[in-house]
Formats: structure tokens, C-alpha cells, sequence
């Protein structure tokens, strides 16, 4: 179980994680609004656009990287953070420091990777086999 001090120190990890990536979010907004103010010239507007499709990419991936650390802090409030919802075992707290955003423990994340990959040569056999 994790003592107040190590939930304290996640809650002030995820808080400024938290923080940076909705910075770079409204960072990208930012960018996107004034386009066309900026590049008046078609090539050089149409090379930022797809600069910016790549960082559009990219923040995607933040946005979800932002509901994770809302989760956590919330299971942090409700008192559900730190344990595994595939077992209900206790993760350990240097995989909680390492990744503070995990809902499973090791061994549970390493059967769900395993089940995807089996998922997606599965379907990699079927498209083949379609064609």
C-alpha cells in the first residue's frame, strides 16, 4: 500500500505532467489559429499545414496522455490508484514511478501485449489470406 508521502509525490508528478502537456496543447492551438496570417504565401502555408498535420499527430497522442493523468488523479481522490483492475493486486510502486498512469501490473500489462499481438498477427493472416 502506498504510504501519504509516495501518493503525495505522484499527485505533484502527475499535477506537473498534467501542466505541460495542456501548455503544449494550447501551444498548438495557438499555432493552427493564425495560419493564415502568417503564411499569406500558398507553398509555404501548404508546407506548415502539413508540419503541423505531424503535430497534430503528436498531440493526439498528448490528449490522451492528458485523460490518463486525469484518471490517476482521480484514482489517486477515490483511493482505487495503485492496483492492478485486471487482478485487483497492488502495483509496485517503482512501476507506479515509472509509469504513473498504469492501470495493470506488469504481469497483467504482459498478457494483454500478448493477446494484442496474437490479435494482430491474427488479422494480418486474415488480410493475407483475402487477398
Amino acid at each position: 500500500m502506498l504510504n501519504p508521502k509516495q501518493k503525495e509525490y505522484l499527485k505533484k508528478h502527475l499535477i506537473t505532467r498534467l501542466n505541460e502537456s495542456l501548455g503544449k496543447a494550447q501551444g498548438t492551438l495557438s499555432d493552427i489559429s493564425d495560419i493564415r496570417s502568417r503564411f499569406p504565401d500558398e507553398i509555404d502555408a501548404a508546407s506548415f499545414a502539413s508540419d503541423m498535420g505531424l503535430t497534430l499527430r503528436i498531440r493526439e497522442r498528448e490528449s490522451r496522455l492528458i485523460k490518463k493523468i486525469r484518471d490517476a488523479l482521480e484514482r489517486l481522490e477515490d483511493g482505487t490508484f495503485g492496483f492492478c483492475e485486471e487482478c485487483g493486486e497492488e502495483i509496485p510502486y517503482k512501476r507506479l514511478m515509472a509509469r504513473p498512469v498504469t492501470t495493470f501490473c506488469i504481469h497483467c500489462k504482459k498478457e494483454q501485449e500478448a493477446g494484442e499481438k496474437v490479435k494482430g498477427d491474427l488479422h494480418r493472416v486474415v488480410d493475407y489470406l483475402v487477398q
